[in-house]
């Protein structure tokens, strides 16, 4: 009977230890929650930093591009141009046909390549239009979170 009451006794006294360690105030879930919500949104905001920074420079690469690619239609463009009228002039000649159909050709590829580029130059300046404007929310969603006392502090 006395073996029965003490293990009675010492499982009760276990369960109730148990139990008192895991009680937490509602401020300190609180405070976690908020200090978890605020390293989320610094790290989301640190990582769209990053991102919009290897954006950034992209930019002038890209300008690069476009303007190269712009120049190289323009002048693909002058060459058709020519060889139509080289073609207008003899326009039984198959030579000048022939030429005047590749560089024709030419110029179209051209300038589906400047257009292609032109785009993905505007994409580019989207992207970081939008990506500063998410990171300005995310900055201001950080300072209107209340001030919250970091752990060890």
């Amino acid at each position: 009977m006395k073996i029965k009451w003490i293990i009675t006794a010492i499982a009760t006294l276990t369960i109730s230890i148990n139990l008192q360690a895991q009680v937490v105030s509602k401020d300190s879930i609180n405070t976690l929650k908020q200090q978890k919500e605020a390293l989320k949104i610094g790290k989301r905001l640190n990582e769209r930093n990053l991102e919009l920074a290897k954006l950034e420079n992209n930019v002038e690469k890209k300008t690069q591009n476009t303007q190269n690619s712009a120049q190289q239609a323009q002048t693909s463009a002058n060459i058709n141009g020519d060889a139509a009228n080289k073609l207008s002039t003899d326009a039984m000649d198959k030579s000048l046909a022939r030429k005047a159909d590749k560089t024709a050709s030419n110029a179209k590829s051209d300038a589906k390549k400047a257009r292609k580029e032109a785009k993905q130059l505007n994409d580019l300046q989207n992207n970081i239009e939008s990506l500063r404007k998410k990171i300005s929310e995310d900055q201001a969603k950080l300072a209107a979170l209340p001030p919250v006392p970091m752990p060890g502090n």
